[in-house]
């Protein structure tokens, strides 16, 4: 069933959590992202190819290292994205999207908002990075 949405259309708390334009909303959201990020990935690889000259000078060659391993790990953090990109727009065909992992409850809208790939409450996140925190200290 294809969902075409009304101009201007923003989730509301009003309507029926995670129906079909809802649903349409976010995985449009996650499309666009996933573009960008990709054309901002074969950008940066131009960059690297284009960017090969050997400096001769050792601090040129030094900064000029820097900024490849700079846009190595923006790269690597694009990808991992990606992949989150991709699980969402599958738990949308799933029609799981929007609900905690954990819980099985609604995540809000104001946070799928800011974080569309968002796999967990507000309060199951907070509590995940509680025990991580606990964890890490016993170590």
């Amino acid at each position: 069933m294809t969902v075409t949405l009304p101009p201007g259309y923003s989730p509301s708390l009003k309507e029926d959590f995670m129906n079909p334009f809802q649903q349409e909303y976010f995985r449009q959201k996650l499309l666009i992202w996933r573009s960008e990020l990709l054309k901002e990935g074969e950008e940066t690889l131009e960059n690297l190819k284009d960017n090969v000259l050997v400096e001769p000078d050792v601090t040129d060659r030094a900064s000029s290292e820097m900024d490849r391993s700079l846009e190595l790990r923006t790269g690597d953090r694009a990808r991992k994205l990606i992949g989150k990109i991709d699980a969402a727009l599958k738990r949308i065909d799933l029609g799981t999207y929007g609900y905690c992992m954990d819980t099985d409850e609604p995540i809000s809208l104001k946070r799928l908002e800011a974080r569309p790939i968002a796999t967990l409450t507000l309060e199951a996140q907070e509590r995940h990075e509680r025990m991580e925190k606990t964890y890490s200290k016993s170590d």
